[in-house]
């Protein structure tokens, strides 16, 4: 029997990927579970993990992989398989702190890039005093530890990764999972992979879109402006209703991030697993979107699939489909769009037999959809079934304050990508380009500066001595300068300082190679070749 040719009755396949002490915790609830899935653990993370569990999925069938941290979330953006994340609850880190609390009162605790907005609250409360960080990249998370003992801390609370670091550099780590989160985990694949064999074996005719998942959720939608604070407050409040939504906003401003929030918090009132299906309107011809959108039977048209295709209304039952740029749907199709609306049942192409389906339906524009209905080219009721909800996203240049946490936030995620940590003076570079970045209008939003940020962080990886400046973001990007007022390009120049040599920086650390290599952020290697160069 191959892989994909399981019986309903088989047991769940799940596979287990942890690290440092992780491994130890996972290796001991596994028996819990062996009589329900047949569980494999593999003591490997990040690429390494990533590389053999592909290798494994050749030949062998899996239905959900248990990771935790920094290690899970990266194994979550590169897998094909369900990745089930263990999180620790905030019982657990309570725990966690007043064990920590009994070694010592200088207390720190670094996560995985978001802060725990709760810890402050537990501070105040119980009169801890503990420093807390975040981290992007194993090389991030070595750096803040040992900023953390550099300031005095002698415990520090974390992932596997983190506190074997600590221990590493003679800290006391202390882990933050306990053995009911890690159950949790295991239930949560349990519960993920019940629900994939039972979709397959009712409708093996199913779209790919079928499987798809939300991967982002509120966390995703980042920045501290008041604009930002009142979208966020607004997805959780409309998460708690089935109506529909309709996202307006300009191009990059992340209308399918929004719509992937809404949908991602229902879950927790509605349960997890329900699918979210994403079509583009503009991107498809009208005969292909309606066979997409609705599914067709048996011989409806030459070339269609025998036996019929289900449609994207049909993949998303019992879960969101979120339709972008909703204004360039043509007028036919709007009317069908309309009766799936007010009958909650679609019809396939070439049939008649209503099939029905329980949907939300949240959609997403950046053109004017009121005018398009004044000129006719948009059915004024399906406008208004559409829009019960509605969202109008900001653009990025109308919250200002968040726009260089967000290009710092894009530049170390695009350094990761590429294997490399950030400079330890990477903030205060990005100061020196503050006024630049906010001077200039980001008609491509968020996704523009994303994209830069990818693009800087590409050419600064291949230039490690080269510090982080208005001139050499020019160099990388002139078209960017053209919006900006050449005031502000002059007073960027001349508020930076000149380039430094390699020899001034060994000069400047006293000859101390390490020390050299890991302010410019490369290997002892690599500045070895570099000063063979220069000599």
């Amino acid at each position: 029997m191959s892989p994909t040719q399981r019986d309903a009755n088989d047991k769940p396949v799940i596979w287990t990927v942890s690290v440092t002490r992780l491994f130890d915790l996972f290796r001991d609830i596994t028996p819990e579970f062996d009589d329900r899935a047949d569980i494999s653990p593999i003591n490997l993370g990040f690429d390494e993990a990533v590389q053999h569990i592909r290798t494994r999925l050749e030949t062998e069938h899996c239905d959900a992989v248990i990771a935790a941290g920094s290690n899970g979330a990266y194994l979550k953006s590169r897998l094909s398989v369900p990745v089930i994340i263990a999180r620790a609850s905030g019982f657990d880190l309570m725990q966690a702190l007043a064990r920590a609390r009994k070694i010592t009162p200088r207390i720190g605790i670094v996560t995985y890039q978001e802060v725990l907005p709760d810890l402050t609250e537990f501070k105040d409360t119980f009169g801890f005093e503990i420093a807390q960080r975040t981290y992007v990249t194993e090389e991030d998370a070595r750096a803040q530890v040992g900023e953390l003992k550099a300031n005095g801390i002698q415990a520090i609370v974390g992932a596997g990764l983190i506190t074997d670091m600590a221990e590493e550099i003679g800290v006391h780590g202390v882990i933050m999972y306990s053995a009911n989160s890690i159950r949790k985990a295991f239930e949560d694949a349990l519960e993920m992979a019940r629900h994939t064999q039972q979709e397959s074996t009712r409708n093996r005719a199913r779209p790919v879109a079928d499987v798809l998942r939300a991967k982002h959720g509120l966390n995703d939608l980042r920045g501290a402006s008041v604009e930002m604070d009142r979208l966020r407050q607004a997805v959780v409040l409309y998460a708690k209703s089935p109506a529909t939504v309709l996202i307006q906003g300009e191009t990059g401003t992340g209308k399918e991030l929004v719509a992937q929030a809404i949908h991602r918090e229902g879950l927790h009132t509605q349960g997890a697993n329900r699918p979210f299906v994403a079509l583009n309107c503009g991107a498809l011809a009208e005969s292909l979107l309606e066979s997409e959108l609705f599914g067709y039977e048996d011989g409806a048209f030459t070339g269609s699939r025998r036996g019929g295709h289900a449609g994207l209304f049909e993949a998303a039952h019992h879960g969101t489909i979120f339709l972008d740029e909703i204004g360039e749907m043509p007028l036919a199709l709007q009317t069908r769009l309309l009766r799936v609306l007010e009958e909650r049942e679609v019809v396939r192409v070439g049939g008649t037999r209503p099939i029905p389906v329980q949907v939300r339906i949240i959609s997403a524009t950046h053109c004017d959809l009121e005018a398009r209905v004044r000129e006719g080219r948009f059915r004024a009721d399906l406008y208004y079934r559409l829009s019960v909800l509605r969202l109008a996203l900001p653009p990025l240049r109308s919250r200002g304050v968040d726009i260089l946490p967000l290009a710092e936030w894009f530049f170390k995620n695009a350094l990761a990508a590429l294997g490399t940590r950030p400079h330890e003076n990477l903030h205060a570079e990005m100061q020196t380009c503050a006024g630049l970045l906010e001077s200039y209008a980001w008609p491509g939003n968020v996704r523009e500066l994303r994209n830069l940020m990818e693009r800087v962080a590409l050419f600064l990886d291949a230039q490690p001595l080269q510090s982080l400046t208005p001139a050499f973001m020019q160099n990388i990007a002139p078209e960017f300068f053209g919006s900006v007022s050449a005031q502000a390009v002059q007073a960027m120049h001349h508020s930076q300082p000149s380039v430094e040599s390699l020899q001034e920086t060994m000069q400047r650390f006293s000859g101390n190679r390490e020390a050299v290599a890991k302010h410019l952020g490369i290997s002892r290697t690599t500045l070895w070749r570099k000063l063979r160069i220069e000599q």
